[in-house]
Formats: structure tokens, sequence, C-alpha cells
């Protein structure tokens, strides 16, 4: 049984028009939860608003939003202005154009999802689009108002339906100018390289974040159980501190040792749907 969508509406290509539905393809509910508690009377705390010049809880309906335009000055913004200024929904994911999925860039990747055909009166438009790009090895851009603000997704096929990513919006995405400035530039070649490529040849593999573990919630819940069982909390292990080593003396010696290992196992890729 499919889970609840997240929202519903129709896509359209032209003239075409099929209904949809999206649902979310992440989500962080089965992480280990913890909670904010009086360790006196064992009792949960809650959070209180409160005026940050008086220091006084601030009464139901006394909230309001604001935009600071100095220091301590705010434009208020009643809930009703709000949603009268922002655009309307009217449930349309109108695709703008393909582009081929090469072209990609991850950077501006915002939330998964996953798209889905929401009647059986639209499967058969859903599945000529989704093989059409498949052939093409395209991926769709269309836009929407999604959870009241409107938003650009970038649709890719995936097995029987479709990906969806929000994408971030451009001035949301620092360049990475700033980011490298101070790295210098410097050219390696020669041996230094071909060690380096030979060691990256025997780790070679297939993406797999089912190989991937939670390391912090797995402590979390092997402190939870020791606590339980009123054994003594466990504690990580110290990282030995690096030694300062030459780099071609280490990349010599990361090689002879890879050496004497079998190639990296191709870790199996995600099966669709």
């Amino acid at each position: 049984m499919a889970p609840r969508a997240s929202w519903k509406g129709r896509m359209r290509l032209g003239e075409i028009a099929f209904g949809v539905k999206l649902y979310t393809a992440a989500t962080t509910s089965d992480r280990i939860a913890l909670h904010m508690i009086n360790r006196r009377t064992g009792n949960r705390l809650r959070n209180e608003l409160v005026d940050a010049g008086t220091g006084k809880p601030v009464a139901d309906g006394d909230e309001v939003m604001g935009y600071e335009i100095d220091s301590g000055d705010y434009v208020l913004l009643e809930a009703e202005e709000i949603a009268a200024a922002v655009p309307d929904s009217d449930k349309t994911l109108s695709i703008e154009s393909f582009l081929p999925c090469a072209d990609i860039d991850t950077l501006y990747f915002d939330r998964p999802y996953y798209l889905a055909p929401a009647d059986p009166a639209s499967v058969e438009a859903f599945a000529v689009l989704r093989d059409g790009m498949e052939r093409k090895k395209v991926a769709a851009l269309a836009r929407t108002v999604l959870f009241r603000r409107l938003r650009t997704l970038l649709i890719r096929p995936e097995g029987a339906g479709f990906i969806a990513n929000t994408l971030n919006f451009d001035y949301e995405v620092r360049s990475a100018e700033r980011a490298f400035t101070d790295i210098p530039k410097i050219e390696i070649k020669g041996e230094m390289l071909d060690l380096a490529e030979h060691i990256i040849d025997t780790k070679l593999g297939d993406f797999d974040p089912q190989a991937f573990d939670d390391r912090y919630d797995a402590a979390l819940a092997e402190l939870v159980k020791a606590k339980l069982e009123g054994r003594p909390p466990p504690r990580r292990k110290e990282a030995p501190r690096e030694k300062v080593v030459d780099l071609m003396a280490a990349l010599r010696e990361s090689a002879k040792a890879a050496k004497g290992r079998k190639p990296a196992a191709k870790v199996p890729k995600r099966k669709a749907g």
C-alpha cells in the first residue's frame, strides 16, 4: 500500500495533462529522538514564546510575523496579508524544459520526492512521458506552488515512476570560489600522481546508501540500551594522533599495501522501485 501523498495535482506538458502525486522520499522520523527533561521532576519541558524586552510570556494571538528593517525596528506582517501576497497554487506541475541528465548540477538539490500517477486514468500518459524521457536520457524542469512557495523541481525517470527534487534558488547556493580562494595552485605529476591513481583504482566501487551506517544514531541507541540495563555507559575510543609523514613515502606505502589486496568489491546498486 502506497504511503500518504504529501501533494496532489496535475502535471502539464503543452496540451497534455494528467494527475500526479508527490510522496516524501526521505524522512528523519526513524532517528532516535531526545527530549529536554526537568532533572528534578522528570517531566518534559515545553517551548514558550517570551518577549525579549519584558521577559514575560506572550499570550496566544499576540504573535505576529515581522521583517527587521533596522536593529529592533520591524515591519509587522499579518498572516492574512502574507497569504494574500504569496503565489496561489493551481495544483499544476508545469514542465518548462528538458535537459540532459549529464548536465544536472547536484549542488542545487534540496528535497527528494517520488512522483507517481494519481489515478488509473493518468497511468498511460504518465508512462508515455516517463518512457520518452528514459529513452532520451533527459530530466524535466517543472514549476509549481509547493507548500505556499513557488518551487522549481527537477524530475527524472526512476523505475516505474519519477524522482522529483526541489531545487535551491540560485541566491541560496554559495559560490565555490569563496571557499576555494585560499587554495594555492599546485601541479601534481609524475610518480606522485601515478601512485594516487593506482590507490584510487584499488578502491573503485558503486554507490549504495545501504552500505552507510549512522554512527551517531547507533551510538545513542547503545547508550540508551546500556542505561536501561544498568550497565556503564559506553565511551568512544579516542582516535590515535596522526603522525606527520612525508607525502610521497605515504603514497608508496599505501600503493605497496594495496598490491597485496584484492580489488575492492563492487557494492550492488539499489534496486529500482
